[in-house]
């Protein structure tokens, strides 16, 4: 594999993942994000939306970000394991693809664990690899 390959190809899946990473931090937590989202969601909603509607809104974008965010891991692994092959899905690759981003997903998770504002959840890796899953399915369907 030669050095333009691995530039092209496992950078961006190495730099999402560091994203990642830096998105376990405190700063993102649900106690930081509340505060601008709900302002977001009301400047779309028209006005202020009850705080029970807002939490189930929050959580569920937090969700969607989290299958979204693992849905583009898996889909730029499965890139980098294609690489200049010509070939458009392989098995073999799309289960990697969905392996590593399972494993990272577990050690952002575990990560969170020492992160006093955030909180791991084994339904958060489960929803990660989902996300990562889905990015093969569309990569196997085009």
């Amino acid at each position: 594999m030669s050095t333009s390959t691995v530039w092209r190809f496992w950078v961006p899946p190495i730099l999402w993942t560091a994203l990642i990473f830096a998105a376990s931090s405190a700063s993102f937590s649900s106690a930081h994000t509340a505060d601008w989202l709900a302002t977001l969601i009301n400047a779309i909603a028209g006005g202020p939306i009850a705080p029970d509607r807002f939490e189930v809104l929050h959580s569920a974008i937090r969700k969607a970000a989290h299958l979204t965010e693992y849905g583009i891991l898996g889909a730029l692994l499965l890139r980098a394991f294609r690489a200049e092959s010509g070939r458009k899905w392989d098995i073999r690759w799309a289960l990697a693809a969905v392996a590593i981003s399972a494993a990272v997903a577990g050690l952002d998770e575990w990560h969170q664990l020492f992160v006093p504002s955030r909180t791991a959840s084994p339904m958060d890796v489960l929803i990660d690899t989902i996300g990562a899953a889905l990015a093969q399915v569309l990569f196997f369907k085009t």
